[in-house]
């Protein structure tokens, strides 16, 4: 398995997802809780071009993981950002560096492998709370959500998921018999039932 791999297609897939989007949807409410469409995608473009700068040994400038305006051009945006992560995760000499991952610790710096699984995670979900927000499906073969149900397994699952800015919240009990991408989701606390709240008559 190619975490690199796994990632592009990811990355890839949110970058379908958002070519759905028209001007009328960034406003819209996501999964995220009290983030729209835009800034939720401000949120992903950030962190692109923060595992870029991580990749490049420049991760430990939080300036580097700043949420993007996206301005007029978000799909435009979203997509440079999105280019940059993965052109800085293709070359193979990636995978023999260690990454300063500054919103984890500011202390350890981690090996490529699991620095990339965290941002791999990172677009699987995100990429069904794009998907989910713009009513459309997330299309990840059965690999990709399996190997992110076993990252997601191995987040822990205690008291730091309850902080305000905790990305994850306490794991969720699963339906019987639910899919791998719905157990990656309730794992890490989101809903798979989860829709758009209805706006006021």
């Amino acid at each position: 398995m190619d975490i690199r791999k796994l990632d592009r297609d990811a990355v890839l897939e949110t970058v379908r997802i958002l070519e759905r989007a028209d001007p009328r949807d960034w406003d819209r409410p996501t999964p995220c809780a009290d983030w729209t469409l835009g800034q939720l995608v401000a949120h992903m473009a950030g962190q692109h071009h923060g595992f870029a700068a991580a990749a490049a040994g420049n991760g430990g400038d939080l300036s580097a993981w700043r949420p993007r305006a996206l301005g007029g051009e978000a799909l435009r945006t979203y997509r440079a950002a999105a280019d940059a992560v993965i052109d800085a995760f293709a070359p193979p000499s990636v995978t023999t560096r260690e990454f300063a991952l500054p919103e984890i610790s500011t202390t350890f710096r981690f090996p490529a492998s699991k620095a990339i699984g965290f941002h791999f995670l990172d677009q699987v979900v995100h990429g069904w709370d794009l998907a989910r927000t713009l009513g459309v499906g997330l299309d990840l073969d059965e690999q990709t959500v399996e190997t992110a149900l076993a990252l997601a397994l191995r987040v822990p699952d205690d008291d730091r998921r309850t902080a305000p800015a905790a990305p994850f919240r306490p794991a969720l009990p699963p339906a019987p018999g639910a899919p791998t991408l719905d157990l990656v989701l309730t794992a890490l606390g989101r809903s798979p039932d989860w829709t758009p709240a209805r706006a006021a008559p």
